[in-house]
């Protein structure tokens, strides 16, 4: 009885897990702001919008500014220097890679950015720690990274 009140509820998209396509199958045909900041990563490039209004970075890219409604966002490239705003060690078994660290990282143009701190021990991220950013590979995609700074 519950099999067919779903399957009159819901079309077969929502119940099959094998209509749902990967997300390595549509990146490419993504368009608008994401597609463009993809791209620029594909060139090596860590670039986010800035509102030609209020003249504020915005990062996710956006189609309006977040912080004043203008629609006038040029593309900028990062200055790469940011802090660590708070960090986590996800722990896995060695076989599965090893433990990792997720971070979320103020840049110095004033947005928040999640990723990874890459090149020291996950458990050694550490609050306020300052770190360049540069263009990676996560899971065969390019992605912002970021490494400790020298200071």
């Amino acid at each position: 009885m519950l099999e067919t009140m779903l399957s009159e509820a819901f079309p077969v998209s929502f119940r099959r897990r094998e209509s749902f396509r990967p997300l390595e199958e549509i990146v490419g045909e993504l368009d608008g702001p994401d597609a463009v900041f993809r791209a620029g990563l594909a060139e090596g490039r860590v670039r986010i919008q800035k509102c030609g209004a209020c003249d504020r970075h915005i990062f996710f890219p956006r189609v309006l500014c977040p912080h004043c409604g203008g629609t006038t966002l040029n593309w900028v490239e990062v200055s790469g220097k940011g802090t660590v705003y708070t960090a986590t060690t996800v722990r896995q078994k060695p076989e599965r890679g090893g433990d990792y660290n997720i971070s979320m990282i103020d840049l110095a143009e004033g947005v928040r950015m999640m990723s990874r701190v890459e090149g020291i021990d996950p458990a050694d991220v550490r609050i306020g720690m300052p770190v360049s950013a540069y263009v990676g590979n996560i899971d065969g995609t390019p992605g912002v990274l970021f490494k400790p700074a020298k200071v």
